[in-house]
C-alpha cells in the first residue's frame, strides 16, 4: 500500500529521501516528531524532503488527527509493513524468526522497490534513515548499495545496548545491521554526545569522522496556539496550590516513580505539602492501572493524579499551565535525553530531574543551569531537592530556560544542522539550487 499527499512541484531543489517507520498517523512513539520536523523545516535550508514510511496498518496505536501535521505537498509513500505479532501470529504468539531483526521486517520487502521507484523518478541527492526500528537502516543500507547515494544513518537510540535486544537472533541481526551501517554510511548522527561516545568506544578510530550529534528539539509551530506565558512571578502564598506535571511514559525500570512517590509521602507526613496546596499530574504514563495502584500503595492518592493520554496540543497546554515540570530518566537511559526536555525548555518552566546524575539528561539540565536534580532511586535524596524546588517556585526564584537556550533547542535549528550535513555529504553549496542534471 502506498499513499501520498499531492505531488511536489516539478521545480524541486536538491531533494532528500527520508526513511522513517515512525511517522503520522503512528501515535505511540515521540520519534515521529523528529522526522516530521525535518520534513517541515528542511525546505527552508535548500532541501526538499520526501518520505518512505509504513502503511498505517503497521501501527498498534494510531491517531488520524496527526495527519494534519504532515506538510501539504510532501511526497509520502507508505509501503506495507506486516507486524509479526498482530498480522502473522496466533493470539499474539509467533515464531521468533518472523521478528528478525524486528516485528516489521516485512517492510523491507515492500519499501525497497517503492524507494527505488522514487529515486528513479525524483533523483534525490541523499538518503537518510532513522532507528528505531532496525529495518529502517536495513532499507537504507540496501538502497545505498544499489544506488551509491550518500547515506546518513540517524540513531535516535543506540542499537546495541547491554540488555537490548534480549532475543539472541534479534541481537545477532542488530549487530550485523549496526556494523554494516557504520561501515557503509556517509555520516552517522546521534541525539546525545554520550551515545556518540559509546559508538566511538566500540568502533575503530578510522570511522569516528563519520559521527556527529544532532539533538532532538521542540517544534515552535506546536506552541503557536498556546497562550504566551511570562516567566514565573514569585511570592506565591503557601496556601496557593502548585501543580507539577510529568508528561509521558513511565516504566517499572529506568523511569520508576516509586521513590518520588515515597518522597511525597514523607513531605506530606511532615506537613510540608497537602492536598490543598500541592498536586502532581502524571500524564500518559502507559500502564495507568499499575501506576494508580502504586500511588495508592504510597498513600499519596490525594496528591497525585494518574491521567490518560490527551492530544499533543492539550499536553503542551498542560505543560504551560503547570508551575513546574518533572523528568524521570534512570541509569538504563543514561545515553539518551527524552525529547520532552526541549519542550520543557520552550515552556519556560522550572524543571526538576529525577535522574542518574551521571547520565546525559542530567548533563543537559546542568549545562542549561537547572540544579534541581536528585537520584531517582533514593527517596532520601529526593526529599530535600523536591522541598527546595517547591520553595523556589513559591519564591519566584526557580530557574527557567534562557532565550538563547530556547532558540538553540528548536527543531528548526536541528533541521539547519541536518541540511548542512546533507550539503557536506553531497558537495552541494549551502542554499544552492539543483546541480547540473538534477530536476
Amino acid at each position: 500500500m502506498t499513499t501520498q499527499n499531492k505531488n511536489p512541484s516539478a521545480d524541486m531543489k536538491h531533494s532528500a529521501l527520508l526513511i522513517a517507520f515512525h511517522f503520522p498517523p503512528q501515535s505511540e512513539s515521540s520519534g515521529i516528531q523528529r522526522t516530521l520536523s525535518f520534513a517541515k523545516n528542511l525546505g527552508a535550508f535548500g532541501w526538499t524532503p520526501m518520505v518512505i514510511s509504513a502503511a498505517p496498518m503497521a501501527y498498534e496505536q494510531k491517531n488520524a488527527s496527526q495527519l494534519a501535521s504532515v506538510p501539504g505537498g510532501l511526497l509520502v509513500q507508505r509501503p506495507i509493513a506486516l507486524d509479526a505479532k498482530r498480522h502473522l501470529g496466533i493470539q499474539g504468539k509467533y515464531p521468533e524468526l518472523l521478528a528478525v531483526p524486528d516485528r516489521w521486517s516485512s517492510w523491507w520487502l515492500f519499501a525497497v522497490p517503492a524507494a527505488l521507484k522514487m529515486i528513479r523518478r525524483h533523483k534525490p541527492a541523499v538518503i537518510w534513515s532513522t532507528f528505531p526500528i532496525s529495518t529502517a537502516h536495513l532499507i537504507g543500507l540496501t538502497l545505498q548499495k544499489l544506488t551509491g547515494l550518500p547515506w546518513i544513518a540517524d540513531f535516535r537510540d543506540p542499537m546495541m545496548q547491554a540488555d537490548y535486544p534480549k532475543n539472541k537472533w534479534q541481537r545477532k541481526a542488530f549487530a550485523w545491521i549496526e556494523q554494516r551501517t557504520i561501515a557503509r554510511c556517509t555520516r552517522a548522527t546521534f541525539t546525545t554526545r554520550g551515545a556518540m561516545e559509546s559508538y566511538k568506544a566500540r568502533f575503530p578510530a578510522a570511522l569516528h569522522h563519520k559521527f556527529c550529534v544532532i539533538e532532538n528539539g521542540y517544534d515552535e509551530q506546536s506552541f503557536a496556539g498556546a497562550p504566551a506565558l511570562n516567566p514565573i512571578q514569585g511570592h506565591a502564598s503557601p496556601m496557593q496550590r502548585l501543580t507539577l506535571v510529568h508528561s509521558g511514559v513511565l516504566y517499572t525500570e529506568g523511569r520508576d516513580p516509586t521513590m518520588f512517590l515515597k518522597a511525597l509521602a514523607a513531605l506530606k507526613a511532615q506537613g510540608s505539602i497537602t492536598a490543598g496546596n500541592f498536586r502532581v499530574i502524571l500524564r500518559a504514563p502507559s500502564e495507568i492501572p499499575y501506576f494508580k495502584e502504586l500511588v495508592n500503595r504510597c498513600a499519596v492518592e490525594d496528591l497525585v493524579a494518574v491521567e490518560p493520554p490527551v492530544p499533543y496540543q492539550e499536553a503542551l497546554k498542560e505543560m504551560l499551565a503547570a508551575d513546574g515540570l518533572l523528568v524521570f530518566q534512570g541509569s538504563p537511559f543514561n545515553n539518551q535525553i527524552p525529547a520532552k526536555i526541549y519542550e520543557y525548555f520552550r515552556a519556560r518552566k522550572p524543571v526538576m530531574g529525577l535522574l542518574d546524575p551521571a547520565g546525559e539528561t542530567a548533563n543537559a539540565l546542568l549545562a542549561a543551569g537547572f540544579r534541581d536534580i536528585a537520584q531517582m532511586d533514593s527517596s532520601d535524596a529526593i526529599v530535600p531537592v523536591l522541598s527546595s524546588f517547591i520553595a523556589q517556585i513559591r519564591a519566584g526564584t526557580a530557574r527557567i530556560a534562557s532565550e538563547e537556550l530556547v532558540t538553540a533547542s528548536s527543531r528548526t535549528h536541528r533541521a539547519r544542522q541536518l541540511a548542512a550535513l546533507f550539503d557536506g555529504c553531497t558537495g552541494v553549496a549551502p542554499g544552492a539550487g539543483p546541480r547540473h542534471g538534477e530536476s
